[in-house]
């Protein structure tokens, strides 16, 4: 299901404008298609994923773990609403809080539909295709970002693409840390919940 980082990157998603000092981790497809009108569909359905109950057993006790770990050394969970973090910390390298702030104005207040249950992202923009949001703690500034990319004939692909800026070696070593364990575990929890509840949808 992981896709090159290349694929992504020749497609013309108004991310690309907005995050150029950032990395790209990841891209994934997610087992999720259908038609143009669909998107939204998606949408609600990553929105309202709850990691903290996930089916799969290692996904929630790495989640717990990593909050137990936010306390003990202030790295802030990652299990917690998103309107309620601070977002406070400055994106590494910048003066900015938050890429909210590098939004031309055509995508400015397009995500205020978007609300994320127990997942700790902040909506940046919303198209008819794309949605951005972000997530800041203590090890790094990241970016979530969801498309619904047009392969022809009317057929619609889900992907996810991450952007990541680490807080220096601190934040390095911490990506690397769970590099693995987001590869062996949490990206194939959440690839076959998608599946699930997508064809689950659908019927």
């Amino acid at each position: 299901m992981r896709i090159p980082n290349a694929a992504h990157e020749s497609q013309p998603w108004r991310i690309h404008a907005i995050v150029p000092d950032f990395t790209l981790e990841d891209v994934w497809e997610l087992p999720a298609e259908g038609g143009a009108d669909d998107f939204g569909s998606l949408l609600e359905l990553l929105a309202s994923s709850d990691p903290v109950s996930a089916d799969s057993l290692p996904t929630r006790v790495l989640w717990r773990v990593r909050d137990g770990l936010g306390r003990v050394f202030d790295l802030g969970r990652i299990s917690t609403p998103a309107d309620g973090e601070s977002r406070g910390l400055p994106i590494p390298g910048t003066d900015e809080i938050s890429l909210a702030d590098r939004l031309p104005d055509d995508l400015r207040d397009t995500a205020g539909d978007v609300r994320f249950g127990r997942l700790p992202f902040v909506p940046l923009y919303r198209t008819d295709d794309e949605l951005a949001a972000e997530i800041s703690n203590q090890t790094v500034h990241g970016v979530m970002h969801l498309a619904w990319a047009d392969r022809g004939a009317g057929r619609y692909q889900a992907e996810m693409a991450v952007y990541v800026k680490p807080r220096g070696a601190f934040g390095r070593g911490y990506m690397a840390l769970i590099k693995p364990f987001r590869y062996w575990i949490v990206y194939p929890a959440l690839l076959r919940q998608v599946e699930r509840t997508w064809n689950a949808r659908n019927g």
